[in-house]
């Protein structure tokens, strides 16, 4: 009786909580199961790039690792044809180097660096408040950087053409570094 009374008092609680927290659904099955916005605020959900290689890298514009931006686009630019995503996700909790409101970040990734990848909307990459998807990325034991908080801008998650979180590579790992390119290159090959 009371392993019964506990249950049903376990119940009403995760009923009560999800009630409050909308926390209903179900664990992403991987990376790609996300529904997120664009910088412009429009819904996109991750699963169009199923079957693809994609890199997910927090970005800002007033930092050190800001011209990253180049090389990242020039990466996308030369591998989309053959599968490769790159994604962009403006983050301001790191030295508030991304204050920017959507339009003033699209105008600059325009103007600065041409960029032609998509941008996601600003986000949270750590904490209470970090989005969904950063939630998971951060959880996945990766090499050559492991699980656990975003340290600074412009880290990068490596996802293969399944979902899987690869690879992380942290701020400093430049996106024309070899070790970065013949990873990025093997995946794609792997059809």
């Amino acid at each position: 009786m009371r392993c019964a009374l506990a249950l049903v008092a376990m119940v009403v609680t995760m009923n009560a909580l999800t009630m409050v927290t909308g926390a209903a659904e179900k664990p992403p099955k991987d990376a790609l199961d996300f529904q997120v916005k664009t910088l412009a605020g429009q819904p996109i959900d991750l699963n169009q790039f199923r079957g693809k290689v994609v890199v997910v890298v927090n970005v800002a514009s007033r930092c050190g690792y800001t011209p990253q931006y180049a090389p990242l686009e020039q990466l996308y630019r030369q591998y989309k044809d053959q599968g490769l995503v790159v994604i962009g996700v403006p983050c301001n909790q790191f030295g508030k180097q991304e204050p920017g409101t959507p339009e003033e970040i699209a105008a600059f990734c325009q103007r600065e660096y041409d960029v032609t990848f998509p941008l996601l909307a600003k986000s949270d990459v750590n904490g209470a408040e970090a989005s969904p998807l950063y939630r998971y990325l951060t959880a996945q034991e990766t090499k050559p950087k492991g699980k656990g908080p975003v340290r600074w801008n412009f880290e990068k998650f490596v996802i293969d053409r399944n979902g899987k979180v690869v690879a992380r590579f942290p701020s400093n790992t430049s996106p024309d570094d070899s070790e970065f390119i013949d990873l990025i290159k093997s995946l794609l090959a792997a059809n």
